[in-house]
């Protein structure tokens, strides 16, 4: 029985030991959510080149993100009223940010439109009609 009591005391004392109520937890990076948006404002219905686009953020030379869209014919970019939009959240400890896109237009070449995101921005859209 003496046991029992001393061994319920103990478990009691770990446990009340083992709770840290109370502490708040570590501040939370800061939130921000970047909206890529793709259209063309040109006529581009006779272009049958492949192009593939990708979307990236980066913080000086680190990747946060970066993904890669379906390859398409270039008369398939939409136009404005059309555009696709693509929204990505990350924690951003406010630092300065470069997002945009990347393309690969098969046989032909590479280019990039990219902008800047501020430290203190809580969004950021990164508008781009493709020429």
């Amino acid at each position: 029985m003496k046991k029992s009591v001393i061994l319920t005391m103990v478990a009691i004392v770990v446990a009340m030991l083992s709770c840290k109520k109370g502490q708040m937890p570590a501040v939370s990076p800061h939130s921000l959510t970047v909206k890529f948006r793709l259209y063309t404002d040109k006529d581009l219905s006779d272009d049958s080149n492949n192009i593939i686009f990708s979307i990236f953020i980066r913080k000086k030379n680190t990747t946060l993100f970066d993904s890669t869209l379906a390859t398409i014919k270039i008369k398939d970019i939409p136009d404005a009223a059309n555009a696709w939009v693509y929204e990505k959240k990350i924690h951003n400890n406010n630092s300065i940010l470069i997002a945009g896109f990347r393309y690969v237009i098969e046989n032909v070449g590479n280019s990039s439109h990219s902008d800047t995101i501020s430290a203190n921005e809580e969004s950021k859209l990164i508008d781009y009609p493709f020429h």
